[in-house]
């Protein structure tokens, strides 16, 4: 963790959750094609940033996972808008592991806790 003018302690990495859904006015020829001409294989996700999962959802789209230190946030976002628009509609949420939270939460409760 490194240390903000605060005193307070910041995490060195977040995760972001990056939901791009697909046009289905476009057939996957298409869009694969515009994708490759974006480079978007290439390009994305930027360096120094890490794929944590990758997820296909049918009649959706992709749902991309990453784990970046909080300064790349402003790259990934440029990126996606080089790189993905025109292909997918894109949606960016921070995230976090839930099942460390979600294992001390079920032991508390087995202990009579709430």
């Amino acid at each position: 963790m490194s240390e903000t003018a605060q005193g307070t302690a910041q995490p060195e990495t977040m995760m972001l959750t990056v939901f791009l859904r697909h046009d289905q006015s476009n057939n996957l020829d298409d869009f694969q094609e515009r994708l490759k001409a974006a480079e978007w294989w290439e390009r994305f996700p930027p360096a120094g940033v890490k794929v944590v999962s990758w997820t296909v959802a049918m009649g959706f789209g992709q749902i991309v996972t990453l784990e970046l230190p909080p300064h790349f946030l402003p790259v990934v976002n440029v990126e996606l808008e080089r790189s993905a628009w025109g292909v997918f509609r894109t949606e960016c949420y921070p995230t976090y592991d839930f099942v460390p939270v979600h294992a001390r939460i079920r032991e508390r409760v087995r202990n009579g806790g709430k």
